[in-house]
C-alpha cells in the first residue's frame, strides 16, 4: 500500500469514528435539544485548539455480543484544548455511542486524560451524557468508575475540576461530579440521581419525574449539588468560559491579574445602599457591586442556602473570593446549609491562591430544634475550620451586626484575618442589645414601676457600651473602623499589602475537618 493509500485509509478510519453513533443517533440527539460530544468540545474550547487523543481506542469486551460492535471512540471523546487561551484538558461523554455508556476502554480513557491534567497542572472539564455502567462489561464497569473517582480525589486541590452535566448521570455516576469543584446543569436536559424514578416507584411506590428528583432546578435550588444553571448548552459553555477568568492552572499558580477598573457608583452608590433603620433588610450584593472592579460580581450558587452569597469578583484587576451574609434572606444567619455553601468556597479558594473577602451581617447562628437535630454544631464548626485553615490573604468587613459565635465565624481576627474592617454601623458583641439588656438587666427591669421604660433605657445603655465597632477595635480585634465611603480605597490598599503573604500550616498528613 502507498503512503497516499495509507494516508487516505487513516482519514476515512477516522472520519467514520467521528461519526459517533450515526446519523439516526446525531438526529435523536438533535431532537432532545442536545448537541453531540464534538459540537460541546467545540463550544466550549477556543477556536481551532482541541488535539483529540485516543480517538482509535476500542472497547475488548466479548460477552453478550459486544464482541461484534464496533463502538466509536468507545462513547467518549478526550483531548486537550485551551480556554481563554489557557490550556484545559477535556472528556465528553457521547450519547450517541452505546447510549454513553462506561466500559473499561471508556474509563480508561477518562483516566489518562485526567492524569495527564495533573502533570501538565491544568483544569479538566468532564462532560458527562451517559446511561451509566455499561452492564455487558460487568465489573470492569464498575473498576472504571472506582478509577475515576480515584482521580479526581488525587486532582482535588492540584488542579480546578470542572463537571458538565448535559444528559442522564446516574447511580454511581453522579460520585465523579459530586468530588469535582463546580457542577454546571442545563433545565429540562441535565438529570442526577442515584435512583432513578422508576425503581423509587417499584421500591417506595412513589411517583416522580425525573426533572423533580434529580434535574437542574432540584440540584440549584434543593439540594446545593449543582453551582450554575442555565437554559441552554450554549449559555453554559460561557458560563464556564467566564469561571475561568477568576482560575489559576494549578495550585503552583496565582490568578491571573487584569486591568482595574473602577465600580458604577451612580448605579451603586454604598452610602445609599444601607438602610437608615438597623433592622430593615438591603441586599449584600449591592454592597458588594459597589465596591469590586466593574460593579461585576460572578455568583456561585446562587440559587441554594441564600442567606449567604459566595462568588467571585476582581478588585484592582486581581481576581478575589467573597463570602457575604445576605441580610435580605433570614437576616443573613449562619445555618446547616449555609455554613457548607462557604465553607467549602473557602477551601476552593484557599486550594487555588484566591484572597478572600468576607462581609459580615448576621446576628448569628439559626436557632431551632431543626437546625439542632440537623446537626448545626458540626456543619457549622466546617466554616470555623476552613477559614481557620486558609492561608491566603484574608480580608474582612463588618457591616452591621456581628454577635456571638456568627462573630466569630465569618472569618474574625481570632480566625486568622489578616485586615478586620469595620464601619461605624457596625455592631461586635455576643448577642443583641435586645436580649443583651433582658438577660443583663433583668432584676433592674423587673423591679421598675415602668419595665417597658426601663428595658429602653437599659437597651439604649448596652448598644453605647457594646453594640459597636470600638469595644473590639480598642482589643485590636478590628484594625480600622473605616468611612464608608472608602471602603474600596482601603480594602485595595490591604489586599495590595499582604497579597504576598506567606504562611506555612504545622506540618501533618492532613487534619480532620468535621465532616
Amino acid at each position: 500500500m502507498s503512503i497516499n493509500e495509507t494516508i487516505r485509509s487513516w482519514f476515512n478510519k477516522k472520519e467514520i469514528i467521528k461519526k459517533g453513533g450515526g446519523e439516526t443517533a446525531i438526529e435523536k440527539q438533535y431532537e432532545k435539544g442536545k448537541l453531540t460530544a464534538r459540537d460541546r468540545i467545540n463550544a466550549l474550547l477556543d477556536k481551532n485548539t482541541f488535539l483529540e487523543t485516543d480517538l482509535f481506542v476500542e472497547h475488548g469486551a466479548k460477552e453478550f455480543g459486544l464482541d461484534k460492535k464496533k463502538l466509536a471512540a468507545d462513547g467518549v471523546i478526550t483531548g486537550i484544548g485551551r480556554i481563554n487561551n489557557k490550556k484545559v484538558c477535556v472528556y465528553a461523554q457521547d450519547f450517541t455511542v452505546a447510549g454513553g455508556s462506561l466500559g473499561k476502554m471508556h474509563a480508561l480513557k477518562i483516566t489518562k486524560i485526567m492524569d495527564l491534567a495533573i502533570k501538565a497542572g491544568v483544569p479538566v472539564v468532564g462532560i458527562n451524557d451517559s446511561g451509566g455502567a455499561r452492564i455487558q462489561e460487568g465489573v470492569d464497569a464498575l473498576a472504571g468508575y472506582g478509577d475515576i473517582f480515584y482521580r479526581n480525589t488525587l486532582a482535588s486541590g492540584v488542579i480546578p475540576q470542572i463537571s458538565v452535566i448535559l444528559g442522564p448521570c446516574a447511580g454511581g455516576a453522579v460520585y465523579s461530579p459530586a468530588l469535582t469543584d463546580f457542577v454546571f446543569m442545563v433545565r429540562d436536559i441535565s438529570n442526577m440521581f442515584i435512583t432513578g424514578p422508576q425503581i423509587i416507584k417499584t421500591v417506595l411506590g412513589e411517583d416522580i419525574s425525573k426533572e423533580e428528583l434529580g434535574g437542574a432546578e432540584t440540584h440549584f435550588t434543593i439540594t446545593g449539588n449543582a453551582h450554575f444553571i442555565s437554559n441552554s448548552e450554549q449559555e453554559t459553555f460561557k458560563q464556564i468560559r467566564k469561571l475561568f477568568e477568576f482560575l489559576p492552572s494549578n495550585y503552583r499558580e496565582t490568578p491571573q491579574t487584569t486591568y482595574s477598573v473602577e465600580p458604577n457608583i451612580e448605579k451603586f452608590d454604598v452610602t445609599s445602599i444601607l438602610p437608615e433603620n438597623p433592622k430593615k433588610p438591603y441586599d449584600i450584593r449591592d454592597i458588594v457591586a459597589s465596591i469590586v472592579d466593574k460593579s461585576e460580581f460572578f455568583e456561585v450558587q446562587s440559587g441554594w442556602a441564600s442567606n449567604i452569597v459566595v462568588g467571585f469578583a476582581h478588585m484592582d484587576g486581581k481576581p478575589i473570593g467573597i463570602v457575604a451574609n445576605q441580610p435580605l434572606i433570614l437576616a443573613g444567619v449562619l445555618d446547616v446549609d449555609s455554613s457548607d455553601k462557604a465553607a467549602r468556597f473557602v477551601r476552593f479558594c484557599d486550594s487555588f491562591n484566591i484572597p478572600l473577602l468576607s462581609f459580615v451581617d448576621m446576628p448569628g447562628y439559626l436557632p431551632g430544634i431543626d437546625q439542632e437535630y440537623s446537626g448545626v454544631i458540626r456543619h457549622g464548626a466546617k466554616l470555623l475550620y476552613s477559614y481557620s485553615e486558609a492561608t491566603v490573604p484574608k480580608l474582612t468587613l463588618i457591616i452591621r451586626k456581628a454577635y456571638g459565635g456568627g462573630y466569630i465565624a465569618m472569618c474574625s481576627k481570632h480566625l486568622g484575618a489578616d485586615v478586620v474592617y469595620a464601619w461605624p454601623t457596625a455592631e461586635i458583641a455576643v448577642m443583641g442589645p435586645e436580649g443583651a439588656a433582658n438577660i443583663i438587666f433583668r432584676k433592674e427591669i423587673l423591679n421598675s414601676p415602668n419595665p417597658a421604660e426601663m428595658r429602653k433605657i437599659k437597651i439604649k445603655e448596652y448598644t453605647e457600651k457594646f453594640a459597636n465597632p470600638y469595644i473590639a477595635a480598642s482589643r485590636g480585634y478590628v484594625d480600622a473602623v473605616i468611612n464608608p465611603d472608602e471602603t474600596r480605597k482601603n480594602i485595595i490598599l490591604g489586599l495590595n499589602f499582604i497579597i504576598d503573604k506567606k504562611k506555612s500550616l504545622p506540618d501533618k498528613k492532613h487534619g480532620n475537618i468535621p465532616l
